[in-house]
C-alpha cells in the first residue's frame, strides 16, 4: 500500500506497488549500529513481480540501494537519497535439493546453515558465523572460519536496474577477497549453494565450535557491525590496528572494541559520523605506523549530515 505525501516531489510519481512503501523512513532500526538518517523512500516488495514492475517503471535517474539486516552497514546521518529496498518474506525462502540449497537473498545466513545441518548437508557451516543475509554474503563474498561464498556458490539470480532477470554463473560473479564484481546496481535475488553429504550431529558440532569461537573473540552482544576493515594481503587488520595503539580508542559515542579491535562499537549515543570518523582515524594511524592502507569492509551508504 502506498502512502501519499502532501508535498509534491519525485516521490509522488512512484509506480504503484503491492508491498510496503515508507517516506522519510528511519533507517537506524534496520542496522546493528542503530545509527543513521532516514531513507527518502523505503520499499519492501511483496514478491518478485512487485519488485520487477517497480524497477521497470522507476525513473532511471533515481538511485536504488538494497539492504539486508544491516549487520555490516553504516547509514550516514544525512540519510539515503532515492529508494532503499529491503528484501523480506518470499525473498527469504529456502529450498533443499540433494546436497544443495537454494536460498533467497533475504534469508539469514544462520538460518541457511541450520537448514543444511538438519538436512545433513555439510560444507555450509561457516554461514553460521556470518551475521547477515545471503544477498549481502554474495555482494561481499563473505567468509569465515576458512570458507567463503566463492567456495560454495554454484549460481545466483539477480535483477538489473531495468528489472531484467539474470542467471549468473560463478565466473559471472567475479569473486575476489570480500568483493563481488557484479554491478552494484544489480539486486541479488537468490543463490544456489553446493554442499556435500554429512552427518547432522557432526555438522551441529562444527556449528557449535564456530558459535563458541565468535562469542569468545568478538563483541557479539554490542551495537556493532561486522569486521570493520578487510585484511590486507599478508596481514591481519586487527593486528595492525592493535600495533597502531587503537585498541579502546574513543571518538564521541564510538569506540574501537577492547575485545577485538577490528570492530567498532556504538557505546549508546554515537552518531554515524562518530563511527565513521573513528574508523578513518584508525586508518590514518595504521597508515602512519605501518604504511598499510586499510580498506573498509563495512558498507557505508548515504550522506553526511550538514553541520
Amino acid at each position: 500500500m502506498m502512502v501519499k505525501r502532501r508535498t509534491h516531489d519525485w516521490r509522488d510519481g512512484l509506480p504503484p506497488v503491492r508491498g510496503r512503501i515508507g517516506f522519510d523512513a528511519p533507517m537506524a532500526p534496520y542496522t546493528w549500529f542503530r545509527v543513521g538518517g532516514p531513507a527518502e523512500v523505503l520499499f519492501r516488495p511483496a514478491d518478485l513481480d512487485d519488485l520487477t514492475a517497480f524497477l521497470v517503471d522507476l525513473p532511471p535517474e533515481i538511485p536504488v540501494t538494497t539492504i539486508g539486516v544491516g549487520s555490516n552497514l553504516l547509514v550516514r546521518d544525512g540519510g539515503v537519497p532515492g529508494v532503499v529496498i529491503r528484501l523480506t518474506g518470499p525473498f527469504a525462502e529456502i529450498a533443499v535439493s540433494q546436497n544443495s540449497i537454494t536460498a533467497g537473498a533475504g534469508a539469514l545466513d544462520l538460518t541457511v546453515a541450520r537448514v543444511a545441518q538438519e538436512e545433513g548437508i555439510a560444507g555450509l557451516e561457516f554461514l553460521s558465523g556470518i551475521p547477515g543475509t545471503i544477498g549481502g554474503a554474495l555482494r561481499m563474498n563473505a567468509g569465515a572460519f576458512g570458507t567463503e561464498m566463492k567456495d560454495v556458490t554454484a549460481s545466483a539470480e539477480a535483477l538489473d536496474r531495468s528489472g531484467q532477470l539474470h542467471i549468473l554463473t560463478l565466473d559471472d560473479l567475479g569473486f575476489t577477497y570480500r568483493h563481488c564484481a557484479l554491478d552494484d546496481a544489480w539486486i541479488f535475488l537468490a543463490a544456489s549453494l553446493k554442499g556435500r553429504a554429512g552427518k547432522p550431529a557432526e555438522i551441529a558440532a562444527r556449528m557449535n565450535e564456530i558459535k563458541a569461537g565468535r562469542e569468545e573473540a568478538q563483541p557479539t552482544r554490542a551495537r556493532t557491525g561486522g569486521s570493520t576493515f578487510a585484511n590486507p594481503p599478508g596481514h591481519s587488520a586487527w593486528k595492525l590496528i592493535d600495533a597502531a595503539g587503537c585498541r579502546g580508542l574513543v571518538k564521541g559515542g564510538a569506540q574501537v572494541s577492547e575485545k577485538h579491535c577490528n570492530f567498532l562499537l556504538n557505546l549508546g549515543e554515537a552518531t554515524a559520523a562518530d563511527i565513521e570518523d573513528l574508523g578513518d582515524e584508525v586508518r590514518r594511524r595504521v597508515m602512519e605506523t605501518s604504511g598499510i592502507e586499510l580498506r573498509w569492509e563495512i558498507q557505508r551508504i548515504g550522506m553526511r549530515k550538514e553541520s
